[in-house]
């Protein structure tokens, strides 16, 4: 791409069908045309958002991947708290999720971002992200924002703010440069939810205690604003 103004232009098209060759070989047809990859218009963003994917490696033993790549399945296991992270961590740059979950949330369901560093299975019903100084969360039951094991506030930052129903599509925005974290739901922006996140490595990340409950997440890339 760097030396030849053909390859340059066959690569700079995202709908380009090279780009569909290199997709169809990570991704069968069924998930290319899935409603979970809705969103993303072209065969490069469904590839990209692969790498970006969960990270079975890094999840709770009481979790699993799909075999789309894209969505969770929590196994039913009483008292316990299990989370995951995504693949790849972020230090620079504003990096946009769609996080979806399907079916009830139970007592607790926390999404958010973690460092490496963030527990990932907790005994009992908890928000474990958040639980600690290496995750910050959105417990979607409570409207309310977690770190440090403790709650910092109501969240979103309205009188009345309406809870997470089943269906509700959320946006994990990510700010690096700005060291900020904040949420949209179904396309209205909530606000900055955290301020001063460190200068590591971030990794979107959940953390449920529903059994059988199941999570998708597509990564989206540069958030849009207005």
């Amino acid at each position: 791409m760097l030396v030849c103004k053909k390859w340059y232009y066959a690569l700079s098209d995202d709908r380009s069908e090279i780009w569909a060759i290199f997709a169809g070989r990570r991704l069968s047809k069924a998930v290319l045309k899935s409603p979970v990859l809705y969103s993303l218009p072209s065969y490069k963003a469904k590839l990209r958002a692969l790498s970006y994917a969960w990270d079975a490696a890094e999840c709770s033993r009481n979790i699993f991947i799909k075999p789309n790549g894209f969505t969770l399945h929590r196994n039913p296991v009483a008292q316990s708290t299990d989370a995951a992270r995504g693949k790849l961590g972020l230090t620079a740059g504003r990096h946009c999720w769609e996080v979806c979950w399907e079916g009830p949330l139970g007592t607790v369901a926390v999404v958010g971002v973690a460092t490496k560093e963030a527990t990932l299975q907790a005994a009992g019903y908890v928000p474990l992200i958040g639980s600690n100084v290496h995750s910050w969360g959105w417990n979607l039951v409570e409207n309310s924002l977690i770190h440090g094991g403790h709650c910092t506030g109501a969240y979103p930052r309205l009188a009345n703010a309406p809870r997470y129903q089943t269906g509700d599509r959320l946006r994990i925005i990510l700010d690096c440069d700005s060291q900020t974290l904040a949420f949209e739901r179904d396309y209205e922006f909530l606000g900055i939810a955290f301020f001063s996140l460190p200068k590591k490595p971030l990794y979107p990340a959940v953390s449920a205690v529903y059994g059988n409950t199941e999570i998708s997440m597509v990564y989206l890339g540069w958030p849009l604003d207005g």
